[in-house]
């Protein structure tokens, strides 16, 4: 059984709780990531969410998303949710948005409130999604897509929407993104 760490307001581990019931319409904070692939091409990875999925089904998003397990490290977290989901081996994985934190309701009342770090990294893999976790792929020109989601003509996730408006700030090319500062995560992010 899956489980995600309760966060307070300040970042700090609070709780366990299980997975499969911590998503409802008082849903407590809790931790996350988010992670942004790139090829050598400069595309990036945007994935469909499975379509039964309880939140956010069918929805377009960034390349991953996930809970680390409690005292995981969150790079590890990243790299086996990668693999799980996508089959996925990637390399230079990077902090870019060490901060990011939001909270999203779905039309049905089913709240997503996370502090969730956003990572970035690089792949010469071919996906192979995880039919249960990802309904479908697609590689874009991080660009067009970029200026699509701000524009308001690509929609994605509420969490995407907004990350990528933070992303854009660190420069138009991400293999130029610097790396954000490990001590600037959650504390409960900052495990070994």
């Amino acid at each position: 059984m899956e489980k995600v760490v309760l966060l307070d307001e300040t970042g700090q581990a609070i709780g366990i709780e299980d997975k499969t019931t911590v998503h409802h319409r008082q849903t407590p904070l809790h931790l996350a990531f988010s992670c942004y692939v790139f090829n050598d091409r400069g595309e990036f990875l945007l994935t469909q969410r499975a379509h039964h999925k309880p939140t956010f089904p069918s929805v377009w998003t960034n390349t991953c998303c996930g809970h680390p397990a409690p005292e995981e490290d969150m790079g590890a977290a990243i790299v086996r949710r990668l693999g799980e989901e996508l089959g996925l081996t990637v390399h230079d994985l990077e902090l870019a948005l060490p901060g990011f934190r939001y909270r999203a309701v779905m039309p049905n009342g089913v709240v997503e409130n996370e502090m969730c770090p956003v990572f970035f990294a690089f792949t010469e893999d071919t996906p192979r999604p995880n039919p249960d976790e990802v309904a479908e792929t697609r590689w874009v020109d991080w660009a067009e897509f970029s200026t699509g989601v701000l524009s308001g003509r690509v929609e994605v996730s509420p969490w995407c929407e907004l990350q990528v408006r933070q992303l854009v700030e660190l420069g138009p090319d991400p293999t130029r993104w610097r790396g954000g500062a490990p001590a600037d995560l959650p504390p409960a992010a900052q495990v070994a």
